[in-house]
């Protein structure tokens, strides 16, 4: 396995505290899809994913339309998706993506975190060439599926680790097969999937560190935990990313 299966072995998946906020994370994503590709499905594959992904996680009906609707109403403030970068404590690097419709309530918000929870908010580029950005796809698991066959087609359109993951007699943690690509690789493999009849649960972006992770002791790393968590409750914060083992 490649180093973002270990990195995804390695990172705590934090899920959000509640539903509410889960549906807010993926609808400002359609509102972002349709905006950039159109309220088609048809013609926008991120669009049709996010919808995928919005039915897997039982988003009510009204909520996706309302996201789509606010991208095509001209009444309506666009979602922006900003990059911040900085240092936590103990130079742990961290890696910030926000949609937002006020940019300046945003900046001066992660800011305000780093500085209270003994961090810096850095310039742009000063941690983001530290992660590789990947496209990730859930795949729903079959018994008539060939692992290895399916890998050797996917390696032609960009795949490159695709293993089983979960099943182990939890509800909550069904078998699925997660498919890392390039990141350019996205449509391609989403094509593949789709014209083959497998299942798509979820389809995004992901971004892992390309460097060693720093490991830290308990006591430090409880410091960082506590600005990373500060972080994710911000809700103009889609995903947090970060260098440090746990």
């Amino acid at each position: 396995m490649g180093r973002a299966f270990e990195f995804r072995k390695e990172r705590k998946f934090k899920r959000w505290g509640h539903m509410a906020k889960t549906f807010t994370k993926i609808g400002k994503e359609i509102t972002i899809a349709v905006k950039q590709g159109g309220p088609d499905v048809t013609g926008n594959p991120r669009l049709r994913a996010l919808l995928q992904e919005a039915r897997s996680e039982n988003m009510p009906k009204e909520n996706v339309e309302r996201a789509i609707k606010r991208a095509t109403d001209k009444d309506q403030g666009d979602y922006k998706e900003v990059l911040y970068e900085g240092y936590g404590p103990h130079g742990i690097a961290i890696l910030i993506e926000t949609a937002t419709d006020n940019t300046n309530r945003t900046v001066a918000n992660i800011r305000s975190y780093f500085n209270k929870f003994g961090g810096n908010l850095g310039t742009s580029g000063s941690v983001e060439f530290m992660f590789d950005r990947k496209s990730v796809f859930t795949v729903k698991d079959r018994d008539d599926i060939d692992l290895e066959m399916l890998e050797l087609e996917l390696i032609d359109y960009g795949a490159e680790e695709v293993f089983r993951e979960g099943g182990d007699e939890d509800e909550d943690d069904p078998k699925v097969i997660m498919i890392y690509g390039e990141f350019t690789a996205m449509n391609n493999i989403q094509q593949y999937l789709e014209s083959n009849g497998y299942e798509i649960m979820s389809a995004k972006f992901d971004r892992f560190p390309n460097t060693d992770l720093k490991q830290l002791s308990a006591e430090d790393q409880a410091s960082v935990e506590k600005l990373l968590e500060k972080i994710e409750e911000d809700e103009d914060v889609q995903n947090v990313y970060h260098n440090m083992q746990q």
